[in-house]
C-alpha cells in the first residue's frame, strides 16, 4: 500500500471506526470485545484491497456481516455473556429510561441466536429491506421475513417489558385522529 492509500485507509478507520463499532457489536450480540474482533478481522481484509475498493464503509459493513454469518453457522458453543439485571423501572413502561432500554434490549438480543441477531440488526438498525437482508445473509426473502417475524416474537417474550413499550406507542398513535386529506386523487381506468 502506498502513503496515500495509507493515509486515506487512517483517514477511514479514524472517521467511521466508531458507527462500525456499534454495528460490530449489535451482531455480536452485545460482546464489546467480540464485536471489536470481528471490527479488526474487517478492516485487516479491507487493508488489503483498499486501493481497489470503491466504497469503504459499504465495503466494511459486507465483511463484518458475512464474518457474522460465517460464525453463526459455524455453529461454535456460545459462551455466556455475564451481565447486570437491569434496574426496577416505575410504574409503567413509560418510565423505562434510555439507558435502562438499553440494558434490556442488550440482555434480550444476546439471548437470540446468532441468525436471529444478525437479521434483526441488519433490518431495524441497518434499516435495510428485506431483499439485501437476503442476500448478505444467503438465504430467500420470505425466509428473513420469517425469521424477522419469530425473532420479534422471541424477543417480547425474553423482554416483555419491550412488548409493553410498543403497546403504549401504538395506543398513543391510536388516541390521534386520522388525517384528513381531501386533496383530489386522479382516477386511470
Amino acid at each position: 500500500m502506498d502513503a496515500a492509500a495509507q493515509d486515506s485507509f487512517r483517514e477511514f478507520v479514524a472517521n467511521r471506526s466508531s458507527a462500525l463499532l456499534k454495528t460490530a457489536v449489535l451482531l455480536s450480540g452485545g460482546d464489546r470485545h467480540a464485536g471489536e474482533d470481528l471490527l479488526q478481522n474487517a478492516l485487516i481484509k479491507a487493508a488489503g484491497r483498499w486501493h481497489r475498493i470503491d466504497e469503504p464503509e459499504a465495503y466494511v459493513r459486507q465483511i463484518l456481516y458475512r464474518q457474522q454469518v460465517s460464525r453463526w453457522r459455524l455453529k461454535w458453543p456460545r459462551r455466556e455473556l455475564s451481565v447486570a439485571e437491569p434496574p426496577e423501572s416505575g410504574s409503567g413502561p413509560d418510565t423505562l429510561s434510555a439507558a435502562e432500554l438499553r440494558v434490556v434490549m442488550r440482555a434480550a438480543l444476546s439471548r437470540l441466536t446468532a441468525c436471529q441477531r444478525t437479521v434483526l440488526v441488519l433490518r431495524y438498525f441497518e434499516d435495510l429491506p428485506e431483499a439485501d437482508v437476503a442476500r448478505l445473509v444467503g438465504c430467500s426473502v420470505g425466509t428473513v421475513r420469517s425469521t424477522t417475524h419469530r425473532s420479534l416474537a422471541r424477543l417480547r417474550t425474553l423482554a416483555p417489558e419491550l412488548a409493553a413499550l410498543g403497546e403504549a406507542e401504538a395506543e398513543a398513535d391510536a388516541e390521534q385522529p386520522p388525517s384528513r386529506d381531501h386533496s383530489p386523487v386522479e382516477v386511470r381506468p
